[in-house]
């Protein structure tokens, strides 16, 4: 199916890896020219090679931290008038005790899963109305619908960012600029793999026990955890030509862990 974005422009933050490698990837597929942002500068130019290599596409990397100004502002250099951004980034550490959160973690969390992907949007949002053509995705969490201790620096962030997108996705649709967030459970990411692998040498198992066990505890209908490539697939739904009448919405991508009607 031809998403007909060939040739647009894109900005991913926090695509070395994970989702947002995911994400970068499928909008390469697509042709569209992606530039991509993240800290760690190895990382992020060996995952734009491999892609560009893989799709044929030119994908820039942009070593930047894209929760800070200065980051915002030379990835925005890079790429002044995106006609697509993809927002995600390392999710927070895991909270088994909301006691034990202190005001650094907040402030961290808030600056890179809140403040950060709304001052992007109040910046590209202007020329992507102006265009008449504009697609923001978030990356966000399913924590933000369905709120667990475990996931609270993730999930209250990312609440007040889908809230800010619903009402913001009402002033700009009407120009052709769509804004929808996607809310992933568990997924197969470098971040996930980190924590169940140190899980796992603590515990003598193994990472396929520990997700398996994490599966059933938390009773992901799939028994499984998600592949982050599923997820970049979504993305690149999400930012096509033919995704112009849906505007606003959450997707959960859980494999069926929480229940809801709606």
């Amino acid at each position: 199916m031809d998403l007909r974005i060939r040739g647009r422009k894109a900005i991913v933050n926090g695509g070395s890896t994970g989702m947002g490698r995911s994400a970068a990837l499928a909008l390469a597929k697509e042709g569209v020219e992606v530039f991509v942002s993240a800290r760690r500068e190895d990382r992020l130019v060996q995952a734009c090679n491999e892609i560009s290599a893989e799709t044929g596409t030119l994908v820039t990397p942009v070593c930047a931290d894209h929760s800070s100004p200065e980051g915002r502002d030379r990835i925005l250099a890079a790429c002044p008038e995106p006609d697509i951004l993809v927002g995600t980034c390392a999710p927070p550490p895991m909270t088994p005790d909301y006691r034990a959160i202190t005001d650094e973690q907040w402030r961290e969390a808030i600056d890179i899963s809140l403040l950060s992907p709304v001052e992007f949007m109040r910046r590209v949002l202007d020329g992507m109305v102006e265009r008449k053509w504009g697609r923001i995705v978030n990356i966000a969490t399913v924590a933000a619908k369905y709120p667990g201790e475990i996931r609270i620096l993730s999930g209250s962030t990312r609440a007040a960012l889908a809230n800010y997108t619903m009402a913001v996705s009402k002033v700009v649709a009407r120009h052709n600029v769509v804004i929808n967030n996607l809310l992933p459970g568990m997924h197969h990411s470098a971040f996930v793999e980190q924590q169940f692998n140190e899980k796992a040498r603590m515990n003598g198992t193994s990472y396929e026990e520990e997700v398996a066990q994490f599966s059933r505890e938390w009773r992901i209908a799939a028994g499984r955890f998600g592949d982050c490539d599923d997820v970049g697939t979504f993305v690149a739904l999400f930012c096509s030509e033919q995704a112009n009448y849906i505007t606003g919405q959450s997707l959960v991508i859980d494999g069926g862990a929480t229940t809801s009607t709606f």
